[in-house]
């Protein structure tokens, strides 16, 4: 087999903020790696180099890949995405990632776009990738397509997903032809003012913000605090994205937190009040771009059932969620009325 070093320029790690170049290895970022002592928190940086939404992609006329990886807590299989007649490709195969870190898969013959996509939770060290002797291996071009740019808690990392192209992000991001990067942290969706730099500084066509669940779980802000720091974080996405709509998500019906009081002394409804009235107050001072997908209407109290625990979706949960998000994002896209789902100020 002919080898590639993980830090071959012939690879491209889509949907990564930055990528760290080790001595035989290499790691998607999720935030700016050069910066990370910039973001605190232990679990926000681990989150952040979880490769949730990454691709490995390259051009090659292989019939067999291979690759071999340092991972520790991983869960779920590669997906591998061959181009074809999807808008962004076919899934050729699931690939569990072995107890050594060895993955292979079985390619169709011909010159193709391959993108393997790494797991969404759990960590990931590409050590290199492998093709047949002879077969030839390059960089895969193609013309630039919209960009996604989501950030959430876990329901946006989405660890319960089947697969990595199985999260809501992906399905909205493959089935809408879009370049996704996926900024959901896991319990660290804190409206951290560094991450909303980031997120304003991401090209980006599309903006899906799950705001509300962590800093309920985690009493983050107070009735005091939680408003000013809502229209904060908005207002900096906003002032590198002029023009760009931005879907913000209230959380999700969680029926036995509705009405418990949290450590800050807020209640997961009016958490959700919150949110509406940040998305309202600005969109009244002259954002019309700025729109709030109420939670319950992507997972409602009738949707229990899809709740594992009683907040994280499983894997149905996760298509259900992208079936209600993805045409709100393709009807913002193509500037048409999203409908009754989009309330697009809240007096």
């Amino acid at each position: 087999m002919r080898e590639i070093r993980a830090d071959d320029d012939v690879l491209t790690w889509a949907g990564a903020v930055s990528v760290e170049h080790a001595p035989g290895w290499s790691r998607a970022w999720r935030l700016p790696h050069d910066r990370i002592g910039l973001f605190p928190g232990g679990a926000l940086r681990s989150r952040a180099a979880m490769p949730a939404g990454v691709r490995l992609v390259l051009g090659t006329d292989a019939r067999t890949l291979a690759g071999l990886a340092a991972v520790q807590g991983v869960e779920v299989p590669l997906d591998v995405v061959v181009d074809g007649a999807g808008p962004d490709g076919d899934v050729v195969a699931s690939v569990p990632v072995g107890p050594d870190g060895g993955f292979a898969v079985e390619l169709p013959p011909g010159d193709k776009r391959v993108e393997v996509w790494l797991p969404q939770f759990g960590t990931f060290r590409l050590l290199g990738l492998a093709v047949d002797d002879g077969a030839r291996v390059w960089p895969a071009g193609g013309p630039a397509r919209p960009r996604l740019v989501t950030y959430g808690s876990s329901l946006t990392q989405c660890r319960q997903a089947a697969s990595p192209t199985r999260t809501w992000p992906a399905r909205v991001g493959r089935g809408l032809g879009l370049d996704l990067t996926c900024l959901g942290f896991a319990g660290e969706a804190h409206l951290d003012p560094m991450v909303a730099r980031v997120l304003r500084d991401l090209p980006a066509d599309v903006v899906v913000a799950c705001l509300g669940i962590n800093v309920y779980g985690a009493g983050t802000f107070s009735a005091r605090s939680l408003l000013p720091a809502l229209l904060g974080f908005l207002s900096t996405v906003r002032d590198g994205h002029p023009g760009v709509p931005v879907v913000v998500v209230s959380p999700v019906a969680s029926p036995r937190r509705e009405d418990a009081v949290g450590r800050a002394g807020l209640t997961l409804a009016q958490v959700r009040d919150q949110v509406a009235d940040a998305v309202g107050l600005l969109a009244a001072h002259g954002d019309p771009d700025l729109h709030l997908l109420d939670g319950r209407a992507v997972l409602g109290p009738e949707h229990a059932h899809l709740l594992d625990d009683g907040l994280h979706p499983g894997p149905e949960g996760y298509a259900h969620m992208a079936s209600v998000i993805g045409p709100v994002v393709r009807e913002l896209l193509d500037g048409r009325d999203a409908g009754g789902a989009v309330v697009r100020t809240r007096p």
